[in-house]
């Protein structure tokens, strides 16, 4: 278990301290992939990273021997389309200092990871770094597995060590924290309504009702 479990303020998302690594959404993982629908696995990334760059939170793509497993969809490289991403042939991405040197310069703790598949590829890392003191977070609904039981057997390893799991939308929200805070609230807003399903739905329609005149009294 890791030692530096927080609570109360401290073991929420904080933007500045907050790294994203975003692991092996290839083509490949895609055709195994069976504990999730993979079309709501790509609108939660996408959403994920739209959020990550609203925030400016470094976020780093990696994929596992791409010249075989296929190029990084193109939602996630089309947001970041000066960013190559790091092609490993190491199967735990903490194995390979390409990317752990990068995560280490930043000097942010809260590691934030999301992958294909969830047993393997997102398991390894987020079990090493934990162990190397990073307050790890897994998004749950941005990863997916060969199966449903290997999802869920993947995220209940996890939290044994320390792992905090979570959804998309709730990174999002605690980035925000504030809808005071203006600089990025209207920004976010645009990321729910492209990617938030039925919560993107229902504030468009409260936006509607807030502009909309009530009619005066005769």
């Amino acid at each position: 278990m890791s030692n530096i479990q927080k609570k109360g303020l401290d073991a929420l998302l904080r933007p500045e301290d907050s790294i994203l690594v975003l692991i092996d959404h290839q083509p490949f993982q895609f055709t195994n992939l069976n504990s999730h629908d993979p079309a709501v696995i790509i609108n939660n990334v996408t959403g994920l990273s739209k959020a990550a760059k609203v925030f400016k939170v470094p976020t780093i793509l990696t994929t596992v021997i791409e010249e075989r497993g296929g190029l990084i969809i193109k939602q996630l490289q089309e947001l970041f389309p000066d960013q190559k991403p790091i092609n490993r042939t190491f199967i735990n991405t903490w194995q390979d200092p390409a990317v752990t040197d990068i995560v280490a310069a930043s000097g942010r703790k809260q590691l934030i990871i999301a992958g294909l598949w969830t047993e393997v590829c997102v398991a390894m890392p987020a079990i090493q770094a934990v162990a190397e003191g990073y307050d790890v977070f897994v998004v749950t609904d941005a990863c997916g597995a060969v199966s449903k039981e290997a999802h869920d057997m993947a995220i209940r390893r996890m939290v044994q060590h320390g792992i905090t799991p979570i959804n998309w939308m709730a990174v999002a929200s605690e980035w925000q924290r504030d809808w005071a805070r203006t600089e990025t609230a209207g920004q976010l807003a645009s990321v729910l309504f492209e990617n938030g399903g039925a919560s993107g739905v229902a504030l468009a329609w409260e936006l509607q009702l807030l502009a909309t005149l009530v009619p005066a009294e005769k």
